[in-house]
C-alpha cells in the first residue's frame, strides 16, 4: 500500500482544487479533480474504487470506495460531498483555495463544509489495521449536494452498496444529528402585458398580480405553522422563505414579468408532494382569474426530510462516543437518499455548521484530535 501524505498536506490538496456547484452556470464547476485525488489516496490504502459520471451532468462524478473481507455484508458507510458553494471575493480576507493556518484555525473554502471530512476519514483509516476488518468500510464522495443533490440521487449506480450504518460527515461539531427537514425551491413567475405607464388599463401589471400571490403565500405560510409541528426542532414547523424577487425594467413601463424564488422546508414524514399540492391549491384562484399568467416551476427536485430512530444502535453508539445527545437540524443534507439504502443514518462530522457558506470558512485546530479519535473509534466499533 502507498503511504498517504500527512494530514495537513491532504487538507491543502483538497482545498486547492476548486469544485463549486451553483445553479448559475457562470459559477458551476466540475468536481473531477477532487474525485480523482480521493480515488488515488483510497486506492493507496487498498480500497477498490469505482468512479461514475452523473447521468444528469456528465462532467460531475460520484466515487464509491470499499474495503473488507470477501463476501462480508453490511458494514459502515462514511459519506460526504465534494462540492462547495461559490465564494464572495469581496468578503473573503484570504485566498479561499489556499489552506491558511492562523489564530488557531485552518481557513479555506470547504475546510468545514465539507472537503475536510474526507481528510479526517483518510487519517483515521491510516491508524487502523484494515486487514483485520470483520465488516466492510465504504467511502462515498458525491457531486452537487449544494444545489440539486444530483449525485445522491444516482446511488443506484452502486447496486452493491448495502451498509448497515451510514455517517454523513457534515459539520456538526461531532454532535450526532438524527433528523432534519426537507427542502423544495420553487419559482413563481407572473407573465403580464407591457405598456406605457400613463395608461394602466392598456397592459397587465405583473407586479400587481405578484402582490396578490404574496398575500396568498403568507396565508399558506401561516397554515403550515399552525397545522404541522415537531417539537424536537428549534423551529418546530415547516418554513417558507421568499428569497428573491425581480420584476420590471423601468418606472414608466407596465411590468410584463415578475419572478419570485422561494423555498419551503417540510418536517420529517411530510410528503414533498403535499407541499407542492398545497402551493398550487393556494394559488389556484389567482390562476383562474389570470389564465396563463401564473407559472409555478420547481427549480430542482425536492428533498424530503429524514429521521433515524432515537433508540437505534447507531444513534446510541454515536451518543456514547461523542458524549453528546443526538439533535435535530433545520438545514438539509443527503441523508434521505442515503437512508433509502436501508441503513441507519446519522449526520456527524468535524467543524461547525456556523462556518458553512461563510466567508473565511474555518475549522478550529483544537477540534482536530478529538474529532479524529471519535471517527476512528466509531469505525473500529462497527467494523472490527
Amino acid at each position: 500500500m502507498a503511504a498517504l501524505p500527512e494530514f495537513i498536506s491532504m487538507y491543502k490538496s483538497l482545498i486547492a482544487l476548486p469544485s463549486v456547484s451553483c445553479l448559475n452556470p457562470q459559477w458551476d464547476m466540475s468536481n473531477e479533480k477532487v474525485i480523482q485525488q480521493l480515488g488515488q489516496w483510497l486506492e493507496g490504502l487498498g480500497f477498490h474504487v469505482q468512479i461514475e459520471p452523473l447521468s444528469s451532468q456528465p462532467n460531475k462524478f460520484n466515487l464509491l470506495a470499499h474495503i473488507g473481507p470477501a463476501h462480508a455484508q453490511g458494514g459502515l458507510l462514511l459519506s460526504g460531498h465534494t462540492d462547495t458553494v461559490p465564494w464572495d471575493e469581496g468578503r473573503w480576507t484570504r485566498d479561499p483555495f489556499t489552506l491558511t493556518e492562523a489564530d488557531g484555525k485552518l481557513y479555506g473554502l470547504g475546510s468545514a463544509d465539507m472537503k475536510g471530512f474526507f481528510v479526517f476519514v483518510l487519517e483515521a483509516l491510516k491508524n487502523i489495521d484494515l486487514s483485520k476488518l470483520t465488516k466492510p468500510i465504504y467511502v462515498l464522495a458525491t457531486a452537487d449536494e449544494e444545489t440539486s443533490m444530483a449525485g445522491a440521487r444516482e446511488l443506484s449506480k452502486f447496486p452493491n452498496l448495502k451498509p448497515d450504518y451510514a455517517i454523513i460527515g457534515e459539520p456538526t461539531s461531532m454532535t450526532p444529528v438524527r433528523m432534519h427537514k426537507g427542502h423544495s425551491t420553487d419559482c413563481v413567475r407572473i407573465l403580464g402585458k407591457s405598456g406605457h405607464s400613463s395608461d394602466p388599463e392598456a397592459g397587465v401589471n405583473a407586479i400587481d398580480i405578484m402582490h396578490e400571490v404574496l398575500g396568498e403565500l403568507k396565508v399558506l405560510k401561516s397554515h403550515l405553522k399552525d397545522n404541522y409541528h415537531e417539537p424536537a426542532f428549534k423551529v418546530p414547523y415547516p418554513t417558507m422563505n421568499f428569497g428573491h424577487i425581480h420584476g420590471g425594467d423601468a418606472a414608466n413601463r407596465i411590468c410584463a414579468c415578475c419572478e419570485l424564488h422561494m423555498d419551503m422546508r417540510p418536517l420529517p414524514g411530510m410528503s414533498v408532494d403535499l407541499l407542492s399540492e398545497l402551493l398550487h391549491q393556494q394559488l389556484s384562484e389567482i390562476q383562474k382569474r389570470f389564465p396563463n399568467a401564473l407559472v409555478i416551476e420547481a427549480m430542482h427536485e425536492p428533498i424530503p426530510g429524514y429521521q433515524c430512530a432515537a433508540d437505534s444502535a447507531l444513534v446510541k453508539m454515536a451518543e456514547r462516543v461523542s458524549g453528546q445527545s443526538s439533535q435535530p437540524a433545520n438545514y438539509c443534507t443527503e441523508a434521505p437518499f442515503i437512508d433509502d439504502l436501508g441503513c441507519q443514518t446519522i449526520v456527524m462530522g468535524p467543524g461547525s455548521i456556523n462556518q458553512a457558506h461563510q466567508p473565511d470558512e474555518f475549522i478550529r485546530l483544537d477540534e482536530i484530535k478529538p474529532s479524529l479519535n471519535m471517527i476512528e473509534r466509531m469505525i473500529k466499533e462497527m467494523c472490527l
